[in-house]
């Protein structure tokens, strides 16, 4: 981090050795700085997304979070009692201590901070608001990217490329010019149309002769798909004929009443 104008000079006097590095150069403005790694770019964002800075609020300035002020003991004296007062926040005396009566959303996201929120804050020793650094472009190789590209993931990856595809191949498909990408479906469509006109004429072609079989005799798979199921009911009668067989062994009844 340093002096913007420095920065400029410093990125053209390493030109010659570099030319990528003239991209740079237009987003050298503001108060910005510069992390160089050789890591995975992941892996870098996180470090700075985790590494903030507590921070109080002051007067004047534009709250970045909601602000909420939880409910319980403060700890201050009730001569104090009028902070609370001005800003209209419920409050009891409780062993000598104020308490406040129920969780207060202070400040929302975008307000300006005013002096009696601050001044509450900096009594209950509340620092609300966290500071670090935001990242704003990504550099590689002469390329700029968003930060967004830092939170795709493998899959993300896979699905968008998935999506490139089918438009290729619809696109393909829709103009008649065939590509990789729509060859596989104009392959499909032909057969369609080549097994229509076989099932409609005595045309005949070995893929068909399933089909047209199966159009020729419609009750020719029910009785084999129905056998097994036959089968199936015939197991039980065989256990009640096994069980009557125990029960009347030698003549005899289970309970010898015979």
């Amino acid at each position: 981090m340093g002096k913007n104008t420095m920065i400029r000079k410093a990125i053209r006097g390493h030109l010659q050795n570099n030319p990528n590095l003239e991209s740079l150069l237009p987003f050298v403005r503001g108060n910005i700085g510069f992390v160089f790694s050789k890591d995975d770019l992941n892996a870098v964002k996180k470090v700075i997304s985790e590494n903030k800075v507590a921070a109080p609020a002051k007067a004047g300035a534009i709250a970045p979070c909601d602000v909420v002020v939880p409910a319980g003991n403060t700890g201050l004296e009730p001569t104090q009692t009028s902070f609370f007062q001005a800003l209209n926040i419920g409050t009891k005396i409780n062993k000598g201590q104020i308490e406040i009566s129920n969780n207060v959303n202070l400040i929302k996201t975008g307000d300006r901070v005013g002096a009696s929120e601050a001044g509450l804050l900096a009594k209950l020793n509340i620092k609300p608001f966290a500071y670090g650094l935001a990242i704003k472009n990504v550099w590689d190789n002469g390329a700029v990217y968003g930060p967004e590209v830092l939170e795709l993931t493998d899959e993300a990856i896979v699905a968008k490329f998935n999506n490139g595809v089918k438009n290729i191949a619809a696109l393909g498909l829709a103009i008649g010019y065939p590509t990789v990408a729509s060859l596989p479906h104009s392959v499909i469509r032909g057969y369609k149309n080549v097994l229509a006109i076989s099932l409609g004429t005595e045309y005949s072609i070995p893929q068909a002769e399933k089909i047209k079989n199966a159009l020729a005799n419609p009750g020719a798979a029910a009785p084999a798909a129905a056998a097994p199921a036959a089968k199936k009911e015939e197991a039980p009668k065989k256990e009640e004929k096994k069980e009557e067989s125990e029960e009347d062994v030698g003549g005899f009844g289970l309970f010898g009443d015979d």
